[in-house]
């Protein structure tokens, strides 16, 4: 896929098995959704730059207590709000504040699979969207520490899909744990699931 080329999420999609490449061993089988459980929406924004298509991604700021990914890397994303139309719309409203991105220019191609997330108690459903320009990038900096601007080909290449041991907590470490290797950020966990199945969505 090029910069002239509309991109397509392909059907059926690929799914768990696509998301679980990406996921270490202890978290690929599917959980149990709580009814408590709370919605959030992430938004895979695609736009052309340097004539090919790239991505964004977050890195959220670490100062935040009660966020369980302070500091990791993530899609632009949040919490459903009863004034969102839709789904899809929370996507679009979370993008607008957090990266500035603007509505009126983002086409919604897609959904991927959900995913629940069990140490936020989240159920995060993933859209997929592109600009025809590169948005005018401006951070909620309570929310957002950096932007990564990902060209499409670097997720494409296998070398970028590596393992390492991941320290959660002062008694656990997670070993061999798959993850993106994105200008020397890790990107793991729920993020690196998600990407796995857009990566096979849009071929």
């Amino acid at each position: 896929m090029n910069k002239r080329t509309t991109p397509t999420i392909k059907q059926p999609l690929p799914g768990p098995a696509a998301q679980f490449k990406m996921a270490h061993v202890v978290r690929q089988q599917n959980q149990t959704i709580p009814e408590n459980v709370r919605i959030a929406c992430t938004l895979v924004l695609l736009y052309p730059k340097n004539d090919e298509w790239h991505l964004v991604l977050i890195q959220r700021t670490s100062n935040n207590p009660n966020d369980r990914h302070g500091g990791q890397i993530s899609f632009p994303g949040g919490q459903q709000e009863e004034s969102d139309a839709s789904l899809g719309a929370t996507a679009i409203r979370e993008a607008e504040e957090e990266i500035g991105a603007d509505p009126s220019k983002i086409t919604l191609i897609g959904q991927l699979t959900s995913l629940f997330i069990s140490v936020s108690n989240f159920n995060v459903y993933p859209f997929v969207g592109y600009t025809n320009e590169r948005p005018s990038f401006k951070l909620q900096e309570s929310e957002v520490q950096a932007i990564l601007e990902v060209p499409l080909s670097v997720l494409q290449d296998k070398m970028t899909r590596q393992l390492t041991n991941i320290k959660i907590s002062e008694r656990i470490t997670l070993k061999n744990v798959p993850y993106f290797n994105i200008e020397g950020q890790v990107v793991w966990g729920a993020t690196a699931m998600m990407l796995s199945e857009f990566l096979e969505a849009i071929g």
